[in-house]
């Protein structure tokens, strides 16, 4: 899909991914146009679906899940309507950050955040194993976030 993105565009949407608290008075500063414009650019790229929604960043650290696990997920059932039932009840486990159906050697790839080992193991009987259509899983642990961001290249 081309957006036929501008620069001023562009610069509107780097200052929002970094602050998307800034009054428009500052952000029309940052970005060389008035308030105005500016206000009409935001509604339009609201509007087209580039710009999705506003949320506050929590900090997983502070909340004290500093365990980061991904886990592979194969499936003994790939019919639209086991993949289905899977997705739904994946949604509704909290700790997974992220999880995402892939091609390649499992069926789904899961982010899991976790206070701890103890409370990754939990997570993982009480909730992943249990999925509807799992055959078998593999965990691989963090060690260190190298990069975590959101995506913001434009």
């Amino acid at each position: 899909m081309d957006l036929n993105l501008d620069a001023q565009d562009r610069k509107i949407l780097a200052e929002l991914t970094e602050n998307a608290r800034i009054p428009i008075a500052e952000l029309a500063r940052r970005v060389g146009l008035s308030k105005t414009p500016v206000a009409q650019r935001i509604k339009h790229l609201e509007e087209i679906g580039l710009i999705t929604g506003y949320r506050a960043i929590l900090s997983p650290l502070k909340l004290g899940l500093t365990h980061v696990t991904y886990v592979e997920v194969s499936m003994n059932d790939t019919r639209e309507h086991a993949l289905q039932q899977f997705n739904a009840a994946v949604r509704a486990i909290p700790e997974l950050e992220e999880c995402y159906m892939i091609a390649g050697s499992c069926d789904y790839l899961m982010k899991v955040r976790s206070r701890d080992m103890a409370d990754f193991r939990r997570i993982l009987a009480e909730k992943i194993s249990v999925l509807p259509h799992v055959s078998n899983t593999s965990s691989h642990v963090s060690m260190e976030a190298v990069v975590e961001q959101n995506w913001t290249a434009l």
